[in-house]
């Protein structure tokens, strides 16, 4: 059983993304290649509590467990030790990307206080966009109840457009809500 926005981008997207474009090769339409879901934890350094909440919460998000990312560094006036772990990190891939991207788009996003859309210039110049969240509670999956400390997390839709204009298209067509 595929998921119901890769069935859309099929369908749908694909087409209408080459007729814009006017692609010749098939192979240069965009698409959407992966989600990266990374999440810093500053305070892990002092409270081994709050990695182990952070940890869990991003595999109920993401629907896969996530990689403890350390520090590469010593930094003195952080009090961060080299191999001190720092942050959380998910990529998703294939179907749970776009069961993600379903979600987020449909679900999470109009779940933030005073929506508007997100912004239009968060694009890298290579057609991947970054976005941060400023608390996980947008998520149906997290429980406020059992929530301790509210934390953020930065969402990256890598694509294989060439440009911008491409990358916002795609997403566009996909369902990410741009601001007007």
């Amino acid at each position: 059983m595929t998921a119901r926005l890769r069935e859309t981008y099929d369908n749908e997207v694909f087409n209408q993304l080459k007729e814009k474009f006017q692609y010749a090769n098939v192979m240069e339409v965009p698409k959407l290649t992966k989600i990266t879901i990374n999440m810093g934890l500053g305070e892990a350094k002092d409270n081994s509590k709050v990695l182990e909440s952070a940890v869990n919460e991003i595999a109920l998000i993401a629907g896969q467990k996530p990689v403890v990312t350390k520090a590469k560094k010593s930094i003195a006036n952080f009090k961060v030790r080299q191999g001190m772990p720092v942050g959380a990190k998910v990529t998703l891939r294939g179907d749970r990307m776009y069961e993600f991207a379903d979600k987020f788009f449909n679900i999470a996003l109009p779940r933030v206080r005073d929506f508007k859309g997100v912004s239009k210039n968060a694009f890298d110049g290579r057609g991947n966009y970054s976005l941060g969240i400023k608390e996980q509670l947008i998520f149906p999956e997290i429980n406020y109840d059992q929530v301790e400390t509210i934390k953020g997390m930065n969402i990256v839709f890598t694509t294989t457009a060439k440009t911008d204009e491409e990358a916002m298209a795609l997403l566009e067509l996909l369902g990410m809500p741009f601001e007007k």
